[in-house]
């Protein structure tokens, strides 16, 4: 399987991704974990070791600058469209038990976005993940879909988007699924975060009536000490556990 999570910054996407990777491991399932949102925190999320220290991929500057045969940061230069990319999963992930993490970073954007060599890789990067792997993945991105493409949203096999209680992120998911019909991305579901009580499920389903919820998440003041703690919500919040190991159980049945 193949999952991309998406959502407002703040609403919890990052949580949630945790929580379901960790439900999908403690399965049995090998899952290649990606951190593909600029303001990475997955590694913390997940509680790896040293989640502070992982470098992410477009801080390599060697490393890209081999790959794309271009110096970072320069501006009308020539460099590969199609850099090797295979062999990175083996090399840069770093693995705790059935988890395995790539930390993709952000690139600087200039005022028309970045056909650069650092946006390059990891585009080619995350196309070899998506469509070669054969493995489960889960993408935790930024709002918007950059890394997605034409081709690889069409072997994307869920785009879920977390939202909370709130205008602000009602509409940023409905612009995150406009955005993924852009690219021929259809299969769009939603997870309700930060939920207090039926009124804040209610007042979702009423807003987003023509959306598919997986599964809606409690207000969980012990979520906001994993975070303060730096440790995984997943050992920490064990309602939100309870919920998201049924999401788990159900994509798993359905293959």
């Amino acid at each position: 399987m193949k999952l991309a999570v998406s959502g407002k910054g703040g609403v919890g996407k990052t949580t949630f991704a945790a929580l379901l990777i960790h439900s999908l491991a403690e399965r049995g399932v090998e899952v290649l974990a990606i951190d593909a949102d600029p303001d990475a925190n997955l590694a913390g999320a997940l509680g790896f070791e040293g989640a502070d220290d992982i470098v992410p991929i477009s801080q390599m500057k060697e490393l890209i600058e081999e790959r794309t045969e271009a110096k970072v940061g320069s501006m009308g230069s020539y460099f590969k469209l199609n850099p090797k990319v295979d062999d990175l999963p083996a090399t840069l992930a770093v693995k705790h038990g059935h988890v395995r993490l790539m930390v993709l970073g952000g690139v600087e954007k200039g005022g028309g976005g970045c056909i650069c060599p650092e946006s390059t890789l990891l585009k080619v990067l995350v196309t070899h993940l998506i469509l070669l792997k054969d493995e489960a993945l889960v993408m935790d991105m930024e709002a918007g879909l950059e890394h997605l493409g034409r081709g690889t949203a069409r072997s994307v096999d869920r785009l879920i988007v977390v939202v909370e209680p709130g205008r602000r992120s009602i509409e940023t998911a409905q612009h995150i699924r406009d955005l993924a019909a852009d690219i021929g991305l259809d299969k769009v579901f939603l997870v309700g975060n930060k939920i207090r009580g039926q009124a804040d499920e209610d007042f979702l389903r009423k807003n987003l009536g023509d959306f598919r919820f997986l599964c809606f998440l409690p207000y969980d003041d012990q979520i906001i000490e994993a975070d303060l703690l730096g440790k995984s919500p997943f050992a920490t919040a064990p309602a939100a556990r309870r919920v998201v190991e049924g999401v788990a159980d159900r994509m798993i049945a359905e293959g």
